[in-house]
């Protein structure tokens, strides 16, 4: 008498892998220069597919370090352009052409 083997399940496909969005250092980098062009952290934490809530979470871990003076710096030279009508060369969106 042979023994019956049940055929085995077929095989499940593995699951999907979700890898949630990190702050890398080229992410960080693309914020700050959204940053310098936007003067708004929601909109540079957009851009770069983060939320505005992590961007100042990180912000807050990192506080001192260079990420932290450059966010700074990205917002005084913003507002900077921003307030030098005869500056166009360094307006961050203001850029004219001719």
């Amino acid at each position: 008498m042979t023994q019956h083997i049940p055929a085995r399940p077929p095989a499940q496909p593995a699951p999907a892998i979700f890898t949630p969005a990190r702050w890398t250092p080229v992410r960080q980098r693309n914020f700050l220069t959204a940053l310098y062009r936007s003067g708004s952290v929601a909109q540079a934490a957009r851009m770069v597919g983060m939320s505005p809530s992590s961007a100042h979470r990180l912000r807050r871990r990192l506080a001192g370090t260079a990420f932290d003076r450059d966010w700074g710096n990205a917002l005084a030279l913003h507002a900077q352009a921003m307030a030098d009508p005869i500056a166009t060369q360094l307006r961050p969106q203001a850029a004219t052409r001719r």
